[in-house]
């Protein structure tokens, strides 16, 4: 059974990726050609050194005449030959990047629709072995197809056609023998793709381990996991290099056993021709042709063994690599779903239940009518739903049941990407791309004039540190915001908000990593920002919240508490003890 389920992932696999060559159908066509030109004038030339070798009889007696028509005529063709083949591996290094590129683009574009559970369940440094490394094993197998495979069996149909006009006996001595390299051939690559599988499976581990290591190699650092951290990599390395021996080895085998069956054969033809021209059956220049003919014809079936074998590691990469291009997408918006240009801030919440995991509970039976303009702080013990309803409100997960509305629309009849155009966000965890500052701060407004990305900037009290930079606005920043504080990338956060000024604001714990004077300022800033502007407010830090609208205690999925802040410390309940528990 796991032996048919192989051969179907295998031949799924091949019918994908020849339809990603249906592209490129007219290079694949002009290679075929010039293949077959290639092959062609290849195979010519050892019939004009047979002639050439005949018109030597003996110690003075050359035609010279003859000789030098049939070398000229040899040189030009070498001169195409050479040409053609040059022309074939430009055909094949296009087709092949072509296909390789287009691969890479959809399985990076599937990454931008996948729900975001997908992401967040998957190692991130798997996914970026498959788009880098496994391309890259795929696009050296394809390009060696390319480039042998067409040429190989063009060749061995080639040598066969000439070898039977010179002789047909011999040609069947040939014939009768070269099967027994193809089984050979066959028996080895049959058992070397599982073992490729599981080398391909390895490496994208290993890549997922350094990935989440030198990512976080401060943490481990702090707490003196490296040893640890060592002793998984020596664990997965050795893993890999166990099965990519034992992979290599195994292929490897197909080579010299195809040349042992291709000896046999030079032997045969070697053996046979010299007794037939004894006998003058055939001259010694159709036997050198001959010779030359069964080393040509066999040759192939060695390149066109190795192209099996690297074409089985090239096929366990491909399959990983489709089943990212083809891992379900996120659920598409409605055919008939709306954009919403400009939210009134009017967000309402009716019996909504929601959990990541099915047999787990989390958000149960949750209800919220916020008005427009309303500020809307939650609060609550860690693990109690937060950061759940912030990813409810920005529809990075659907709910299971109930609704939420946006301006009276259902979020789920609204466009995804209108319905974030009209939220602003910041979260505790900040995040910066590789650019200058300016990059950063225009992120969701990519015309902003200097002007409005300077008042942003002073707005959010990040103008003071940008000016003190090398370059300003301009300067140039790493990964993840490379050597700024955390502070510092956290109110480009902010500045990147303050920019664009959308009609809803989500805060998850904006200020977490900022000072005690400058998240004055901030908070300062805040109130100006969310005047008129709906907001919801994630914070630990209950000092921050004191002036919302609505105060939201969250425990277990469920509001156990609403009201203001005074109104909740005179109920003196949850809210009250979390409250006065700060200054305990």
């Amino acid at each position: 059974m796991a032996m048919d389920n192989a051969k179907m992932n295998k031949a799924g696999t091949i019918r994908k990726v020849l339809s990603y060559m249906k592209r490129y159908i007219p290079l694949l066509v002009i290679s075929l050609a010039l293949s077959v030109v290639t092959v062609a004038l290849t195979l010519y030339f050892p019939i004009l050194t047979g002639r050439a070798i005949d018109l030597i009889v003996g110690k003075g007696k050359v035609d010279f005449t003859a000789m030098t028509a049939i070398l000229t005529r040899a040189a030009i063709i070498v001169v195409i030959a050479a040409a053609a083949q040059w022309l074939t591996n430009i055909c094949n290094n296009r087709m092949t990047y072509n296909i390789v590129r287009d691969i890479r683009r959809d399985a990076f574009l599937n990454i931008e629709k996948m729900p975001l559970s997908y992401i967040d369940s998957h190692s991130h440094g798997d996914m970026v072995s498959r788009i880098i490394a496994d391309v890259d094993t795929f696009s050296e197998g394809l390009l060696m197809g390319f480039t042998q495979l067409f040429t190989g069996i063009a060749t061995i149909a080639g040598t066969l056609i000439f070898m039977l006009t010179i002789d047909v006996k011999i040609s069947c001595i040939v014939v009768l023998i070269t099967p027994l390299s193809l089984f050979v051939a066959s028996f080895i690559t049959k058992k070397t793709y599982s073992m490729f599988q599981l080398q391909t499976r390895t490496r994208g581990e290993q890549t997922a381990l350094i990935d989440e290591i030198v990512g976080n190699e401060k943490v481990v650092q702090a707490f003196n996991h490296e040893d640890e951290a060592l002793w998984q990599f020596d664990e997965i390395n050795d893993r890999l290099q166990k099965c990519s021996l034992r992979a290599t080895f195994f292929s490897s085998l197909t080579n010299p056993s195809t040349r042992f069956v291709n000896s046999l054969v030079y032997a045969g033809v070697g053996i046979f021709g010299a007794m037939s021209a004894l006998t003058g059956g055939i001259t010694v220049g159709q036997l050198s042709c001959f010779l030359s003919y069964a080393n040509q014809y066999t040759k192939p079936f060695n390149e066109i063994s190795g192209v099996i074998t690297e074409l089985q590691n090239a096929l366990a990469c491909a399959a990983r690599i489709f089943e990212l291009i083809e891992e379900k997408k996120e659920i598409p918006d409605a055919s008939d779903a709306v954009i919403l240009e400009e939210a009134d801030g009017r967000v309402d919440i009716e019996d909504v239940y929601f959990s990541y995991v099915p047999d787990k509970k989390l958000i149960e039976d949750f209800n919220l009518h916020v008005k427009p303009g309303q500020r809307v702080a939650i609060v609550g013990p860690t693990g109690c739903g937060k950061t759940t309803i912030i990813n409810l409100l920005m529809r990075f997960y659907d709910v299971n049941s109930g609704t939420i509305k946006v301006s009276g629309h259902d979020i789920r009849k609204i466009t995804r990407e209108s319905l974030r155009d009209n939220y602003g966000m910041v979260l505790q965890e900040t995040w910066l791309k590789k650019g200058t500052i300016r990059d950063n701060i225009i992120m969701g407004k990519p015309d902003a004039t200097d002007e409005e990305i300077i008042a942003a900037a002073k707005a959010s009290h990040a103008h003071s540190f940008i000016r003190r930079l090398p370059k300003g606005y301009d300067t140039e920043i790493g990964e993840d915001g490379g050597s700024l504080s955390q502070g510092q990338k956290q109110l480009l956060c902010i500045t990147r908000v303050m920019l664009c000024l959308p009609p809803m604001l989500i805060l998850d714990e904006a200020t977490s990593s900022i000072d005690t004077r400058t998240e004055i300022k901030i908070q300062k800033a805040f109130l100006t920002m969310m005047q008129g502007r709906t907001s919801f407010i994630v914070a630990h830090r209950l000092s921050t919240i004191r002036e919302a609208d609505i105060i939201l205690v969250m425990k277990d999925g469920k509001i156990i508490e609403q009201g203001n802040h005074e109104s909740l410390l005179a109920a003196d309940g949850f809210y009250a003890n979390l409250y006065n528990s700060q200054f305990a």
